[in-house]
């Protein structure tokens, strides 16, 4: 029984001879859906998903420190960057946005919830969906980290087609694009979840359209000059 206690999770039962180990992934998964980890409070192990999202965290952590609060800054900065089709970079825009209505996490697929990041082609497609948080933050992250000044070259092609910011529609679009892809995406989540005999919210109502979002910042990916 000492060496079942040892080598178990901890939730095993020495005298059933079956493992809860899928009691204990489950929780896992649970805790990586609807949390950003505090490793010193796990008591479930460290998975590599969890290390990489906290690398993340410490990024802002320190960047905190140095810059001071985040709260000072307006919504609805943007900043830009050239695209890079090696790095997954495609001409669109990432968005970050947080949903107002702080009970809904639509099928609890966003582990940033209340705040979302989706990015988008100039087209509208989904490039990246909001549920790969992890993918979006190293695509930030590798364009974005290398560059200490503003890149002449693309901001000022961003900022004659939009005519120094004044003529945002397609930008608006985009977003409401965007949105649409969260939505969407939970809409069919539920619906798989009616299938597959899942848990499912959709009587609830998930969030139910761009009312429900306000945007955070934006990062237009410009074509290369």
């Amino acid at each position: 029984m000492v060496i079942a206690d040892v080598s178990a999770t901890g939730d095993d039962n020495p005298l059933d001879g079956r493992s809860n180990d899928l009691a204990y992934r489950k929780e896992q998964l649970r805790r990586l859906q609807e949390e950003v980890i505090e490793l010193e409070d796990l008591k479930t192990g460290v998975s590599i998903t969890d290390l990489g999202l906290n690398d993340f965290r410490m990024d802002l952590v320190n960047y905190v420190k140095e810059q001071g609060d985040l709260s000072r800054y307006p919504t609805g900065m943007h900043a830009v960057l050239p695209a890079d089709p090696g790095l997954g970079l495609v001409p669109g825009v990432i968005f970050a946005l947080r949903n107002r209505n702080g009970s809904v996490n639509i099928q609890q697929l966003n582990r940033l919830h209340p705040y979302y990041l989706v990015y988008v082609d100039m087209d509208g497609q989904t490039v990246v969906p909001y549920t790969e948080v992890k993918r979006l933050l190293d695509l930030i992250r590798s364009a974005a980290k290398p560059c200490t000044e503003p890149i002449l070259s693309v901001y000022q092609a961003f900022n004659e087609r939009t005519q120094d910011g004044r003529e945002m529609g397609t930008y608006s679009n985009l977003l409401t694009a965007a949105i649409r892809s969260i939505v969407d995406t939970g809409e069919e989540k539920e619906l798989d979840g009616l299938f597959s005999g899942q848990k499912s919210s959709i009587a609830i109502g998930p969030a139910a359209g761009i009312d429900d979002f306000e945007l955070i910042a934006f990062l237009v990916v410009e074509p290369s000059c």
